[in-house]
């Protein structure tokens, strides 16, 4: 049986998040949860919000990623990074756990 480890952020997710706090001039934590719905199943919610008492907390330099209570079995052993490609830049996750994804990656069944 394997391990069950909480997701991990790379140093790349943790940068652009200084990159959003210098920009707008305010720190915000980044949310990820995993919702319901989607055309696999399940799909990310990813956005800037303030921490709950019930959230895991990630953080590096003072960036925060927080996942709720509900969610974090979902994103067990996943790696949350932030991409730059031709389609555009967004936050990613790699998650070990989802069987098959769609084309847009934010949605995912397992």
């Amino acid at each position: 049986m394997s391990l069950t480890l909480p997701p991990r952020v790379t140093d790349r997710a943790f940068a652009r998040l200084a990159e959003i706090a210098e920009d707008t001039g305010e720190v915000k934590a980044l949310r990820v949860a995993v919702e319901g719905g989607g055309c696999s199943g399940f799909q990310y919610d990813i956005r800037l919000d303030e921490p709950a008492s019930d959230d895991t907390v990630l953080e590096k330099d003072g960036m925060k990623v927080l996942i709720d209570a509900v969610s974090l079995p979902f994103l067990a052993n996943a790696v949350i990074d932030f991409s730059e490609e031709l389609i555009g830049a967004r936050f990613v996750i790699e998650n070990p756990n989802a069987s098959s994804s769609c084309g847009c990656g934010t949605s995912f069944s397992m």
